[in-house]
């Protein structure tokens, strides 16, 4: 594919949506269309900077018998979806900061221990660019509601036993359910 233009189409409050103008390897004109943290696209470099736009949480207890996760109530979807606690990193923020403060958004939990910090990967590279960088690590503390009224989120601590029922049973996030399957496997 030979990268020929892009166009933005509409901005949103927080997602633009952009056509890109690529020729096939045959010569023929294809257009994609996609969506993107970033207002401002204008060439190709633009559309896989090495900024990630986001963090995805997966953390264990302290033992590492059990898995937090949140059962979400998901608008683009309608329904509530199993999913690792995750969020937007700020401006001014790193990682780990975004990682803190989204946790503790999201569950009321301190996280309290970072063992790695994974290479920034697309969330949804079908039809966008927005990257994020996933967090593994340990939280303690209390659950509690998430201060958010705009997020439905219900959090808990799940063992691999309860972890496999669940995958059996309800819709969970693609990347969640991946890794869920070989954790509960292990």
């Amino acid at each position: 594919m030979k990268f020929r233009s892009i166009k933005k189409e509409y901005q949103g409050n927080y997602l633009t949506y952009y056509k890109i103008g690529y020729e096939t390897e045959g010569g023929k004109e294809k257009i994609y269309e996609m969506i993107s943290r970033n207002p401002e696209m204008k060439k190709q470099d633009d559309l896989n900077s090495s900024q990630a736009d986001a963090v995805i949480m997966i953390i264990h207890d302290s033992t590492g018998e059990k898995i937090l996760l949140n059962l979400e109530y998901r608008m683009a979807v309608g329904e509530w979806v199993y999913n690792f606690p995750a969020g937007l990193i700020d401006d001014g923020e790193n990682v780990s900061e975004a990682a803190e403060r989204e946790l503790r958004e999201e569950t009321g939990l301190k996280l309290t221990v970072i063992k790695e910090i994974w290479k920034e990967s697309y969330s949804a590279v079908g039809f966008s660019n927005e990257k994020g960088k996933v967090v593994i690590g340990t939280a303690e503390g209390k659950i509690q509601k998430s201060d958010s009224e705009a997020e439905e989120i219900k959090a808990a601590w799940y063992t691999k036993a309860e972890v496999k029922a669940l995958l059996g049973e309800h819709r969970f996030a693609a990347r969640t359910q991946a890794y869920c399957s070989l954790w509960s496997r292990m």
